[in-house]
């Protein structure tokens, strides 16, 4: 006679790793304001396209954040879905990208 299994209970993991990604996008988002605080402050043409390019991966991983947070929320059966390959590699480009250019501009 087999055993069922017992139904999963993902308690507060969903809901964790929505606030994860908030934490992380708030985190990014402060990352490029500074950015843009330097780049102003300095005003040089490398400055403004550093800029641009920490706007530019900001809003890439503010859309993939938005849509996880949202595939996180619509859960029905209390598992998350799984991450897909092609928006972790995003997410992790957008956020690598963005320290690069935050790191050109301090230098």
């Amino acid at each position: 006679m087999k055993v069922p299994a017992p139904e999963r209970d993902p308690g507060l993991q969903p809901e964790r790793t929505r606030l994860a990604w908030r934490r992380t996008t708030l985190s990014i988002t402060v990352a490029a304001v500074l950015a843009a605080k330097t780049a102003l402050h300095d005003r040089t043409a490398a400055g403004f396209t550093a800029v641009t390019l920490c706007g530019l991966f900001w809003l890439g991983f503010l859309a993939l954040a938005h849509l996880r947070i949202r595939a996180l929320a619509t859960t029905q059966t209390g598992l998350a879905p799984r991450l897909r390959t092609r928006h972790a590699a995003a997410a992790t480009l957008c956020t690598a990208a963005l320290a690069v250019c935050a790191v050109a501009l301090v230098f």
